[in-house]
């Protein structure tokens, strides 16, 4: 059962929204913070576009909410194995040196739904939103910059999602950072051509 959908309203995540509902509560205080207080901003900013599900009828509760904003994955800066890994399916791969994505900045699922299969959904419908004939823009992939914890990287992995480095590493090379400190976050990437193949 399709419960975003049928039981919720989907909305941007707005001043009258975030005045009306209930706190969100999806267990994780940075998350909490910046749907309350940041989104906002990000929003006016125009740094990346929130949104959210309430239930249809009990509109004060959240059920879920994500941010999202333009991004592209950056093939040169990639070690030689995983830029193949992500370009094996593009034609004309010579001609591009960045790829168009769009970014999961943050998703959270309100603590009295986890477990549900509530995240599952929320990814399924951001995917199926980008590869929708309405939407007006070049997308290939999706990334999320994934805590770098056990549990959110498996619920990313058993979604399809992979590690844009192989290595935490590699990745913090990329990142700039040196081998003995603390890789916060893991990039991971979808390539949208899949779920296209297959409609």
């Amino acid at each position: 059962m399709a419960f975003l959908l049928e039981k919720c309203i989907f909305s941007p995540l707005n001043d009258s929204i975030i005045e009306f509902c209930t706190p969100f509560d999806c267990d994780h205080k940075d998350l909490n913070d910046f749907f309350l207080n940041d989104s906002r901003n990000y929003s006016k900013e125009l740094l990346g576009k929130s949104y959210c599900f309430y239930l249809e009828d009990n509109p004060k509760i959240i059920v879920a909410a994500f941010t999202i904003s333009n991004d592209s994955i950056k093939a040169n800066f990639l070690p030689n194995g995983r830029k193949k890994r992500v370009t094996k399916r593009i034609p004309f791969v010579k001609q591009f040196r960045t790829y168009p994505a769009v970014l999961i900045g943050r998703l959270g699922v309100n603590v009295d739904y986890k477990s549900n299969g509530i995240g599952r959904e929320l990814l399924d419908f951001i995917k199926a939103w980008f590869v929708d004939k309405s939407n007006k823009t070049g997308c290939r992939f999706i990334v999320v910059d994934s805590y770098n914890d056990k549990k959110p990287m498996d619920f990313y992995l058993k979604n399809s999602f992979e590690y844009l480095f192989t290595t935490e590493e590699q990745e913090k090379k990329y990142a700039g950072l040196q081998n003995n400190d603390k890789l916060e976050t893991r990039l991971m990437f979808f390539d949208l051509i899949n779920l296209v193949s297959i409609n």
